[in-house]
């Protein structure tokens, strides 16, 4: 509780100092607000967003729902405008960074803790791979990774890409960059087809939580860091950023991975242990989450 207080608290102070700048700076003025009249606009912000914020950091339950709610709005409807007028997308992207921070801690006030048992749930959460043929589950697999990839390494992508340009918020990527990111790009996916195909042939199971292998994967990349996958998956993300010169798609990939790590990372390799103990811990402590072995890993 004493970490969302304290977050509300720098809000308060943080949004203090961004309305005197909006006032003095004409510069932030436009980036953040475009043409929009900042005094309309601040006699409705200060006091759902500034006050109710320092409310909410002196213990004010319903100040900090006001303060959550509030930004949260406050986002959507400044990237609407951006998007329309392509103006004030510095500001949307202050706002979707304030209203993240705002849900993380009202949850922290209200649970104690951020609840992420809704992420593993449906097709995310934990199930044993039904008895399938290698030939069936590849084929599952290969289905997947059409899906994921399509999903969040192009349609994803293409719409930050997009929004960024929309919204002016671009910044320049040096020349070389390109040309590098492809070829890491290159290498990260075949850690992925690797990692994949191994996990189905080895544990005959799929990447999708809702078909987990049958059997431990300490396998090919496997016997160098414990989650191939997912190393994989975050260097294609943040390669397809610098390929498409885009900070907001090597911000998106990085935001996943701390989701990823610390939301789900957790629940996965609890059911891991669950189901196959010691095994598991002997894996898990000779082998680390993110960072490979210079020699392959035997139990």
């Amino acid at each position: 509780m004493t970490l969302g207080r304290g977050y509300f608290a720098a809000q308060a102070v943080a949004g203090v100092a961004w309305w005197v700048a909006v006032l003095l700076v004409p510069a932030v003025r436009q980036a953040t607000l475009g043409r929009l009249d900042p005094l309309p606009v601040a006699l409705v912000d200060i006091p759902l967003f500034v006050i109710a914020s320092a409310l909410a950091a002196l213990g004010v339950r319903i100040a900090a729902f006001i303060a959550t709610a509030w930004t949260g709005l406050v986002a959507v409807v400044l990237a609407g405008y951006a998007t329309v007028t392509e103006q004030a997308g510095w500001g949307v992207l202050v706002m979707a960074i304030a209203a993240g921070g705002s849900v993380i801690a009202l949850s922290l006030n209200e649970f104690g803790r951020v609840p992420t048992g809704w992420l593993i749930v449906g097709p995310f959460g934990f199930r044993t791979a039904r008895p399938r043929s290698v030939v069936a589950i590849l084929a599952a697999t290969i289905a997947q990774m059409v899906v994921f990839w399509g999903l969040f390494l192009v349609v994803a992508p293409v719409v930050l890409v997009a929004l960024e340009h929309r919204w002016r918020v671009g910044l320049a990527f040096p020349s070389f960059a390109q040309p590098v990111a492809i070829v890491v790009f290159c290498l990260a996916s075949a850690l992925g087809v690797w990692s994949a195909v191994t996990m189905a042939v080895a544990g005959r199971g799929t990447p999708l939580p809702a078909a987990m292998p049958r059997r431990l994967v300490v396998a090919g990349p496997y016997r160098f860091v414990r989650n191939p996958m997912a190393v994989a998956g975050i260097i294609q993300g943040a390669a397809i950023g610098v390929a498409l010169s885009s900070w907001l798609v090597v911000a998106y990939a990085v935001v996943g991975s701390v989701v990823w790590n610390l939301a789900v990372r957790p629940s996965e390799e609890s059911d891991l242990e669950r189901r196959f103990g010691s095994e598991f811990r002997r894996y898990r402590d000779g082998v680390r989450c993110w960072m490979p072995r210079v020699t392959p890993w035997t139990n």
